[in-house]
Parts: C-alpha cells; sequence; structure tokens
C-alpha cells in the first residue's frame, strides 16, 4: 500500500497518482476545524481499517471521499484554471467511515480527516493515519500546532440559498410535516455549522428556477385566506421556521421574492383558501406585475408580516427580494416594483442580486449584490459592498466551487472577501435537486448538473444521506476553510490593524490581490495562512 498526507486543496482522482508534495504540518487556531486528506493505494482489491492516534484523535473526524459522475465539468468559455474539463467521476462527497472500506486494486482513493480542538490540546502534537489491509499496512503522520487565539464571531452576512421543496422532493415528504421539520433542521444546522448564518425564507413558494408557465412544489410558510376580498392571514408556520433556524444559529432571514426571477414580470405563485375551504392558486404566471389585486394582496400581506416580525425581534435581521437578475431591459419594470416593496416595508433592506451598476445609480435598488466578475465597478461607491457567484462565473479566474476546479479557487475567496471589506455574500444552489428551470427533480448522486445545464457542484454542496441527515461536500469544507481565513485576517486587523494586514495580503505579490488576479499555487495560500496564524500568536 502506498500512502500519502495531503492538505484540503487536493482532489485525489482514482487514476492518477497525486503530484502534490506530502503535507507535513499545519498550525491552527483552538476554535477552527482544519483538515487534510490521507490518500492511498493498493495494489490488490482490499478492505480497509482507518485507524487514528495522538493527542487530537478523539478530536477528529474521518471521512472517505467518495466520487460523483461529473456531465457538464464547466461550459465552453471557461478559463484554464481547472483541474480537468472532462466529464466522469470527481471526489466531492463525505461519507462517515463506519467499518470497512473496499477498494480496488491500483486506483488512489481519499480520508478526509477533520480536526477540532474545541478549544483543547493547546501546542504541538502529532496526529498518525494507519491503514490496514489484510497483511498490508501503512502509516502517515502530520505535526499539528493548536495556537491559543480564538477567530471571532463571523460578521458577514451570508445567504446559500436553502430549497425546501427540494428536500420534499427528494425524501417524498409533505411540507410542514412532522419530517418536513425534522430534515429541514438537519439540513439547516449543517449550513449554520459552515458559515452561512442567513437563509431563504418562503413565504411563498419561491419564484426561482422556474420554468415560465410551470410550477415548483408548494412550500409556502404564510397560509392565507381569502373571503369577500379580503385576505387573512397564518403565520404559524413561518414563525415556527424562524424558531427553529434560530436554534441552528442562523441569524438573518432573507424573504423570498416578490416578483418572478429575471424581470419581476409575474407574481409568485401564492395558495390560498378559499370560503368553501378549498385551496387554489390565487396568483402566478397569469398575474402580470401591473396587477392592482396582487398591489392590493401586497399591501395587505405586508402590514400583517411587519407585526410578526417585530414580535419575533427580527426586523434589524430581515432583507426583501424584488426580481433575482434583472437585466438593463427590466429597469424600469423593476424600478416601479421595487418602489412598491420600499412603501409598503418602510425602512426594510431590499437586496437582489444584479450586476447593471444603473439599477443602483438611478435609486431601483439600494443593496445591490453584484457578480465577482462585476463588482469593481461598485468598489468605493455602494456604503456597504455584497456580491455573488454563480454558473456564470467560471471565467476571468475569479473564485467559484465547481467540482472541476482547484479547491484554491473556492477557499482563495476568504482572503478576498476581507481585502474588499466585503459585508455580504450570497450563492444560489445550497441543496437544489432539480433540473434547471425545476422541470424534473434529479437524485444528485446520479446527477451533479441540474441536468446538463449548470457546470457540477453549482446547484449543490450538501448530499441527501437516508435517514434525512445530510452528507457534506468536500467543497463546502474548503469553502468554510476560506471563511476561517477570513476570521483569522480580522483576528489580526484587532491586533495590528487594518493598513498593515493590507500590507501583509499584497506583499511579494507580481500585483494586487482582487477577485481575478491572485495566485494560482497552492503552496502560497497554505503557506500564507500559516503566516497569518504565527502573527497572531506573535501579537
Amino acid at each position: 500500500m502506498e500512502l500519502l498526507i495531503l492538505s484540503s486543496l487536493e482532489k485525489v482522482f482514482e487514476d492518477e497518482r497525486p503530484s502534490a508534495p506530502e503535507y507535513k504540518s499545519f498550525s491552527m487556531l483552538k476554535n477552527e476545524r482544519s483538515s487534510f486528506q490521507t490518500a492511498f493505494c493498493c495494489k490488490a482489491d482490499a478492505e480497509i481499517t482507518a485507524e487514528i492516534s495522538g493527542k487530537l484523535a478523539d478530536k477528529s473526524k474521518m471521512y472517505f471521499v467518495k466520487d460523483v459522475p461529473v456531465g457538464t465539468a464547466c461550459f465552453d468559455d471557461a478559463d484554464d484554471f481547472y483541474i480537468r474539463k472532462t466529464s466522469g467521476y470527481y471526489p466531492d462527497c463525505l461519507t462517515p467511515i463506519d467499518g470497512k472500506i473496499k477498494v480496488e486494486k491500483g486506483k488512489w482513493y481519499s480520508i478526509w480527516v477533520e480536526v477540532s480542538p474545541d478549544g483543547e490540546c493547546i501546542g504541538e502534537s502529532e496526529l498518525c493515519i494507519m491503514l490496514n489491509a489484510g497483511g498490508d499496512s501503512a502509516e502517515g503522520k502530520i505535526q499539528i500546532e493548536v495556537i491559543d487565539a480564538l477567530l471571532p464571531k463571523q460578521e458577514l452576512v451570508y445567504t446559500n440559498w436553502f430549497h425546501a421543496d427540494c428536500l420534499c422532493n427528494y425524501y417524498n415528504i409533505e411540507p410542514f410535516s412532522d419530517e418536513f421539520w425534522r430534515i429541514c433542521k438537519n439540513f439547516v444546522k449543517t449550513a449554520a455549522d459552515h458559515g452561512m448564518n442567513c437563509i431563504l425564507t418562503p413565504l411563498f413558494t419561491p419564484p426561482l428556477d422556474t420554468r415560465v408557465g410551470g410550477e415548483r412544489r408548494t412550500v409556502q410558510l404564510v397560509r392565507i385566506r381569502r373571503n369577500g376580498g379580503k385576505y387573512y392571514f397564518d403565520f404559524k408556520n413561518l414563525k415556527k421556521w424562524i424558531a427553529m433556524c434560530r436554534e441552528c444559529g442562523i441569524e438573518y432571514f432573507e424573504m423570498c421574492h416578490l416578483f418572478t426571477q429575471w424581470g419581476a414580470k409575474h407574481a409568485p405563485k401564492v395558495v390560498a383558501i378559499d370560503s368553501k375551504g378549498r385551496e387554489k392558486k390565487i396568483f402566478g404566471w397569469t398575474t402580470r406585475t401591473s396587477s392592482k389585486e396582487y398591489d392590493k394582496f401586497l399591501h395587505a400581506f405586508a402590514a400583517e408580516l411587519i407585526k410578526v416580525i417585530d414580535s419575533e425581534g427580527i426586523r434589524e435581521k430581515c432583507f426583501f427580494h424584488v426580481s433575482d437578475e434583472p437585466a438593463a431591459k427590466h429597469l424600469e419594470v423593476y424600478k416601479k416594483r421595487a418602489k412598491l416593496i420600499s412603501e409598503i416595508f418602510p425602512g426594510f433592506r431590499v437586496i437582489d442580486a444584479l450586476s447593471d451598476y444603473e439599477f443602483y445609480e438611478t435609486g431601483a435598488v439600494k443593496q445591490p449584490i453584484p457578480a465577482e466578475d462585476h463588482i469593481e465597478k461598485f468598489v468605493g461607491n455602494v456604503p456597504e459592498l455584497w456580491t455573488y457567484y454563480c454558473c456564470a462565473q467560471g471565467t476571468k479566474y475569479v473564485p467559484n466551487r465547481f467540482m472541476s476546479m482547484p479547491s484554491l479557487r473556492n477557499r482563495v475567496l476568504g482572503i478576498i472577501l476581507y481585502k474588499y471589506d466585503v459585508k455580504g455574500f450570497l450563492q444560489w444552489g445550497y441543496n437544489f435537486y432539480n433540473s434547471q428551470y425545476s422541470i424534473r427533480a434529479i437524485d444528485p448522486f446520479k446527477v451533479t448538473d441540474a441536468g446538463g445545464s449548470f457546470p457540477s457542484g453549482d446547484s449543490f454542496v450538501v448530499y441527501p444521506a437516508e435517514n434525512g441527515e445530510t452528507l457534506e461536500s468536500l467543497r463546502l469544507k474548503v469553502f468554510y476553510d476560506g471563511f476561517e481565513d477570513m476570521m483569522a485576517l480580522r483576528l489580526l486587523e484587532s491586533k495590528i490593524g487594518r493598513e498593515k494586514v493590507l500590507e501583509f495580503i499584497d506583499k511579494d505579490l507580481f500585483k494586487p490581490l482582487t477577485f481575478m488576479e491572485y495566485p494560482h499555487e497552492t503552496e502560497w495560500l497554505l503557506e500564507t495562512r500559516e503566516k497569518i496564524n504565527q502573527m497572531i500568536k506573535e501579537n
């Protein structure tokens, strides 16, 4: 058996011996989670057992890295900073190790090890990984220093859109049943444990990635009754949602879009119970944006929703949306709808993902969320800088998390967010298990590219386990590593000042760090983090 200790920034493919240098040591702060990998290859088919020993052994978790099928590795206009651009099997899904691991001869595999000191084990120690395959065995060792310092609380608002309907489809459960709440809580808790502190809240079924004229499964938190031209609202499920999310660690609530995606041309799907007790769709694709009845409904709804928001004490933790990703041709319609939302939700923050600066310049939106590759025109011109990425950000070297990208491209986002003093980050696919436009549900273990529409890895970062638990991806772990880098820089700033931290970031670089300009060498990022840790230790 051949065994290599590698950093978390490597991806181990079964058909290729890793070429990265062995990872011999790293440091971490005492409330961090840090990971490394044990890559191995056997000369014969085998059943492997894995053991871990050392002072940090009981603070460590081991996962077997499983390959998943990648259909669409990238779009045709992709830049050259990818590991591979072909379809095939890529390492991604982390499965907890329970018993023996079956492996085939000549293929490379990886065990992911996550270390969480939980405030203990300060100082240096050695962690040993032992793999056994019958009479064959191999051992790897790594030195870990736990520094007596704490990462600060994450202040950046981070939302990774949560798709409740996809969980209902995959697990065949009814919305708002006991099983719905149990499974949703598991998925929300995993998101919060990996940096997400803001959640997309389905007041109505979110009008996102839906074919014109089509529908997504109804997951409407607010129950509505219409009688005699009047609307009555039941917020019981919304209150339960807020309580569940808070228990998991969520702080902010991002209310779903009040008009359809790509231009605000229609109302979202809204269902209500009529005077005879029948549930019917009252608004949707047949409702034009200029509908007076929908305006009347929104006024009545907003007045009652604000009361609930205030009773829950989340007024300062709420965001509202008009329409997702409007283009320049939608500006006039968007402005009218945005004006309405501002009027019925006075004083609340309205945010939208859009990259045309004219929307901000004309006052149509006060908190734009431009894509990474369009952010420069907003830098210095908006009071708070937010950004996002999606399937379109596979060019110009901007950070993203496609399965075909090197993990460096995923993790480097943290340092960039710090340098730009970004206050909010959005990504649309935490658990989108549908094809594009939600035409059909997909099995994420078999289809990772939304039915051939997006690069694999764009639409989700967690997998649904059989028991309603989540299986994490290595991309989720690496993304959170980037957030820990960002928080470590915040801690360093509290000790030496922001100006000196910014000087440190750009020191020794050929060009100043930007969303499109950063070193593409794994060693640079690993060494940068080590230097940050030592500066924290010294100060």
